[in-house]
C-alpha cells in the first residue's frame, strides 16, 4: 500500500490549472499513480490540508472539493483513514460547516460532547444540525 501526500492529490485533482514542464511531470504521474489500481492510502490530515490548499492557494469552491472528496472516497483501490468520520464530516461540510471543523467533531464521534470557544461559526451550526455529540462552550 502507498500512502500519498497532499501534493500527490493537489496534481492529481488541480491538473486543468496552468503548469510548467516539471508540474506537468508531476501531474502524469500522479495520475499514473492513482490510475493504476495499486492499493493507495489517504489519512485525514491529508484531507484538511488539500481542503485548505483547493480553497486557498486555487480558490476552488466547496463544490469543488465535495466532487474532490466524493471521487476520491469512490475510488476501489484508495482507502481513507476513519472513512467513517470522513463520511460524517462530508455532511458537515455540505451542511455549512467549514470542513476542518466538520472533521475534528466528526472524529469525535465516542464523545459526550466538543468543547470549543468557535460558538458563531460552529457551536451554533451544529447545533441547528442537531450533531452529536453536541458542541460546548468550556465553562
Amino acid at each position: 500500500m502507498i500512502g500519498l501526500d497532499t501534493n500527490v492529490l493537489a496534481r492529481y485533482y488541480l491538473a486543468g490549472h496552468e503548469a510548467d514542464a516539471a508540474t506537468a511531470r508531476q501531474q502524469q504521474a500522479a495520475r499514473r499513480l492513482l490510475e493504476g489500481g495499486q492499493p493507495l492510502m489517504v489519512c485525514k490530515t491529508v484531507l484538511l490540508e488539500l481542503e485548505w490548499v483547493m480553497r486557498g492557494a486555487y480558490a476552488s469552491t466547496r463544490e469543488q472539493f465535495v466532487g474532490v472528496l466524493e471521487h476520491l472516497l469512490s475510488l476501489p483501490q484508495v482507502t481513507v483513514e476513519d472513512r467513517v468520520s470522513v463520511e460524517a464530516a462530508l455532511a458537515g461540510y455540505r451542511s455549512g460547516l467549514d470542513f476542518a471543523d466538520a472533521l475534528h467533531h466528526a472524529s469525535y464521534r465516542a464523545c459526550e460532547t466538543m468543547a470549543s470557544f468557535d460558538d458563531r461559526k460552529f457551536g451554533r451550526r451544529a447545533s441547528k444540525l442537531g450533531l452529536v455529540p453536541a458542541v460546548a462552550l468550556p465553562r
